[in-house]
């Protein structure tokens, strides 16, 4: 046999999931395709046996099922797992170990699943969204929502994704309608999106579509359809309070004390009325970021790992 700088010049991936796993199958396959776009990846959703001893027909079952999705000839099967060799022989291929031991990663995916935090390094960056936390910072203008991302993200070291609502008046001015409300919280969705990837474990985000939910009502007296709809919340808001000066910084609406505190309320019930995890963070500065800490670390109690 020449010698080759890759194993194979084709490779099929088969990826097989149950619907009882913890990970939907659909994105684990979705996933794969994107790691490995020059690769055949093959997603097998029957409930097949896992084990040997679950079938007396195991390795049948299995050498047709490879069968089935590459039914030219197989030269090698890669495994981690001793199976490799059995799986190898019912194919009439030549079974290549991958990383038995290891060494490579240093764990196995079954560690890292049950420990994602402590292993964070081994994460590709498409899967590691799906296991961020996401903190969500709202509350009434000139609360310090935007300061506390910002510290919260150096503690971390961590992305904040920035208020979208900012960028929008920013270009368009500070008269919103109903459609500019639903394209600002659009915009926000697709900033946290691309930035998730970015996460180290935890994402910041300053304001989310549910605190635009509450502007669109203070400022007009209703809002869109869209935000109905709207189920991608964070795993934790904190809520900022008015106990602190409010300052003009040329882009704000409402400065008495009244209407702070209405919007305070609007933005607790909200939260309330969703049934959204949340915890109200007052005080002075120092405060407010020791206490956005501990309710960080009380939601994920393995983030420090």
């Amino acid at each position: 046999m020449r010698f080759r700088p890759n194993f194979v010049d084709e490779l099929t991936i088969l990826v097989c999931t149950l619907e009882r796993d913890p990970i939907p199958g659909n994105l684990r396959a979705q996933w794969m395709r994107e790691m490995f776009p020059d690769c055949q990846v093959c997603h097998l959703t029957d409930d097949v046996p896992q084990e040997p001893s679950e079938h007396p027909q195991f390795w049948e079952i299995w050498r047709e099922i490879c069968r089935r999705f590459h039914p030219e000839p197989i030269d090698f099967v890669f495994a981690s797992e001793s199976y490799g060799h059995r799986l190898a022989a019912e194919l009439g291929a030549q079974f290549v170990p991958v990383d038995p031991e290891r060494l490579a990663t240093g764990a196995s995916g079954r560690a890292i699943r049950e420990n994602p935090f402590g292993h964070w390094r081994l994460l590709p960056a498409v899967v590691r969204p799906y296991y961020a936390g996401r903190v969500a910072i709202v509350g009434p203008e000139s609360t310090g929502k935007t300061t506390l991302a910002g510290l919260l993200a150096d503690h971390y070291q961590t992305i904040a994704v920035p208020e979208y609502g900012r960028i929008h008046t920013d270009q368009f001015g500070v008269d919103c309608s109903d459609g500019d409300f639903t394209r600002i919280a659009q915009g926000h969705v697709a900033l946290a999106k691309a930035a998730a990837r970015q996460a180290n474990r935890v994402l910041i985000l300053d304001t989310d579509p549910v605190l635009t939910a509450v502007w669109s009502d203070m400022l007009l007296g209703r809002r869109d359809s869209w935000f109905s709809s709207f189920k991608d919340t964070a795993d934790l808001y904190l809520l900022c309070d008015i106990d602190v000066p409010w300052v003009d910084d040329g882009t704000r609406y409402f400065r008495d004390v009244e209407t702070r505190q209405r919007f305070m309320a609007a933005c607790r019930k909200e939260l309330e009325v969703r049934g959204l995890r949340h915890v109200v963070i007052s005080g002075g500065w120092e405060h407010r970021l020791e206490r956005a800490i501990a309710a960080i670390e009380e939601r994920f109690p393995r983030i420090g790992d």
